[in-house]
């Protein structure tokens, strides 16, 4: 148990930060959810469109280092060719 003030406010402040990254992270997933399921089901236009509104909140989460930035890359770049695969 912390015995400091500065060590009880740093467990306060983690555990506040923890909070919010999680639901960050869970947000990012749900944009990534919402084109993988577009994807299966063969519809190539709304995976276009759910990847346009996926793409900022994958960056998003990278500028607030959440995932790396070559991580949020990655992820846009291999749903994109999915869905270009999907079209062709």
């Amino acid at each position: 148990m912390a015995n400091s003030p500065q060590a009880r406010k740093r467990i306060r402040q983690t555990a506040r930060r923890t909070e919010v990254n999680k639901s960050r992270r869970t947000r990012m997933r749900n944009f990534i959810r919402r084109v993988e399921e577009a994807i299966a089901s063969g519809d190539a236009d709304a995976a276009r469109d759910a990847l346009k509104a996926a793409q900022p909140e994958i960056m998003r989460s990278a500028n607030k280092g959440i995932v790396h930035k070559n991580t949020a890359s990655r992820k846009i770049s291999r749903l994109s060719n999915r869905i270009k695969a999907l079209s062709a």
